[in-house]
């Protein structure tokens, strides 16, 4: 089981570098009064919008009284290119990954690093890392808002375990600070050699305020659908998560974002187990 576990990091550490957007549906409400913002993409064909990407994950497993754990690290240049834009503004975008360094230590096996700058292939659980730098992984096309009009993946990759990212979901119409609108969202869930569910989770996106031209958006997640096996909770983890958007109101675009895990199950693998799963994710536009 715990062999089973360091795949599943290694799988979230190239999720978390490869992974997509999810389809947006919105609905909001104003909560506070106060002068009224409109939040809106503001893409032009050619823009081209460059990310640094800093994820940082610990996994900390306990089975019949063995502890392990894992912690990785992962710094990424991620690359938004607009390539159209039509008369009602929306956008066509390519994401890619430019570069990458993964630092991974386990409490058995000690560290390993590995850089897309250099010649060393990289280590197990990242082969297809290499082959997905500098090419368009995904083509989407996107409306002021960010609802997803069309997809299409152009290389394989794991869904994202840390949500949006640059183009998060907004509103409809003019908002106030304290304005909130969600989106529903449907996960599969499998336990290794276990059931397998379709899990119902919500996003709650709220307006915290809007200074100096930039609006600041708190974010959470709800799990809707009833869990009752720890083994589908433990696969839950990374998918619940909290976090800060700021969006620059002129340039149109999301400037930084920030999302934060840290949950623990117990009794996935026997009434004595537990898993802990903690994790960072910051991005910034260069």
């Amino acid at each position: 089981m715990i062999r089973r576990t360091r795949s599943a990091v290694a799988s979230l550490a190239v999720a978390a570098l490869l992974g997509g957007l999810p389809v947006a549906g919105l609905r909001a409400t104003e909560t506070e009064v106060g002068e009224t913002v409109r939040l809106g993409y503001r893409f032009r064909a050619g823009d081209r919008l460059v990310m640094d990407v800093a994820h940082r994950a610990l996994t900390e497993t306990t089975i019949a009284g063995t502890t392990q754990s894992t912690e990785t690290a992962t710094d990424s240049t991620k690359i938004w290119t607009v390539t159209a834009v039509d008369a009602e503004g929306n956008a066509t975008i390519e994401h890619s990954v430019d570069g990458v360094t993964m630092t991974s230590r386990t409490s058995d096996k000690g560290q390993v690093r590995w850089s897309s700058s250099g010649d060393e292939p990289p280590p197990p659980g990242y082969e297809t890392v290499k082959q997905s730098l500098g090419v368009p992984l995904s083509r989407l096309t996107i409306d002021r808002v960010g609802r997803v009009l069309s997809r299409q993946d152009l290389r394989p990759s794991p869904p994202s375990n840390t949500g949006d990212l640059i183009v998060v979901p907004l509103p409809d119409g003019a908002v106030r600070e304290g304005a909130e609108w969600t989106v529903p969202q449907e996960v599969v869930v499998e336990a290794p050699n276990g059931p397998r569910k379709a899990v119902r989770t919500r996003l709650r996106y709220r307006l915290t305020s809007v200074r100096d031209g930039v609006a600041t958006i708190q974010v959470d997640t709800t799990v809707l659908t009833p869990l009752d096996d720890p083994r589908l909770e433990a696969r839950l983890l990374e998918r619940i998560w909290d976090g800060t958007v700021e969006f620059d109101l002129e340039r149109g675009c999301v400037i930084r974002r920030t999302t934060g895990i840290d949950r623990r199950v117990i009794g996935f693998s026997g009434p004595e187990s537990s898993v802990r799963y903690k994790a960072s994710l910051e991005e910034r536009l260069q």
